[in-house]
């Protein structure tokens, strides 16, 4: 356990030298309202039927011990204003989505221990098909008249399987990227002993090649439930911190991008044709 905490802290201060580019970030600024804050973030999180119990568990498990962690205060104290908006989505089908916790402010621990809260009694729940374009759409609407005007638009997208639903998830991605809005990826692979027809062994390129885009984008690979909880934590202090960028991305993070992608990124539209055959 302690050389757990004590590699969480070294990942932490790392993290917390990382900042989003501003310039892609500028090109969305003002979309939403008057209250400005350093960041708004969108947690977009998979609850289709291969999202069995435990996976949503540590799922919602590592939200909830994020946003209260020491590391993730820290970094929203570095910030210019040391406040985010922060709403938590969860998603299916193209047509399923809904808004758990709304658009809410955090700017503190009491605030961040509040969404925890409510986050950690909220109810769970599972439905059919997986659409990542129907998440990252649905979380565009979300960014319009939300109230806030944040220095830096984000969505970050967990989940367990290649898109199967709605339109081609990289349509939805680069429109999201125009209009300067990042999406950062943590998909959950190997974590079940089983695997659905749906799945594919490659999620994680499948991500940083088709889900993944914007300024500083990055994913996070999660292969067992042990990481899940300092996966979460690091990534969502990278996403809020301030400073300096020195020295190169850890490990933990894949950022790299080939020219082409290396899966199709209609695999899972693929596998569930030739699966169920519509």
């Amino acid at each position: 356990m302690a050389g757990s905490n004590g590699t969480a802290r070294k990942v932490a201060v790392a993290l917390c030298a990382f900042v989003l580019w501003a310039g892609g970030a500028s090109i969305a600024k003002a979309r939403g309202g008057p209250v400005a804050v350093d960041a708004e973030i969108v947690f977009a999180v998979d609850i289709s039927y291969s999202m069995d119990r435990n996976e949503q568990e540590m799922q919602r498990d590592g939200y909830v011990q994020a946003l209260t962690s020491p590391d993730f205060l820290n970094a929203l104290k570095s910030n210019a204003l040391g406040k985010i908006a922060v709403a938590y989505m969860q998603w299916a089908s193209y047509a399923d989505q809904d808004i758990v916790i709304g658009w809410t402010v955090i700017d503190g621990p009491e605030s961040a221990a509040a969404v925890a809260k409510r986050l950690k009694e909220a109810p769970y729940r599972r439905a059919q098909r997986t659409s990542i374009s129907g998440a990252i759409d649905a979380a565009m609407k979300m960014f319009r008249g939300n109230g806030f005007d944040g220095a830096r638009l984000v969505i970050d997208v967990s989940g367990d399987g290649p898109n199967n639903n709605g339109r081609i998830v990289t349509q939805a991605r680069d429109e999201a990227v125009e209009q300067g809005v990042t999406i950062n990826g943590l998909p959950l692979v190997g974590i079940r002993e089983w695997m659905s027809p749906a799945d594919i062994r490659e999620l994680d390129v499948y991500y940083e090649d088709c889900v993944i885009g914007g300024p500083e984008s990055f994913s996070v690979t999660v292969r067992d439930t042990k990481s899940f909880v300092e996966a979460t934590r690091t990534k969502l202090v990278r996403e809020i911190a301030s400073g300096p960028r020195i020295g190169p991305a850890p490990s933990l993070f894949n950022r790299t991008q080939a020219k082409a992608p290396r899966i199709s990124c209609t695999i899972g539209e693929s596998l569930w044709r030739d699966r169920w055959g519509n």
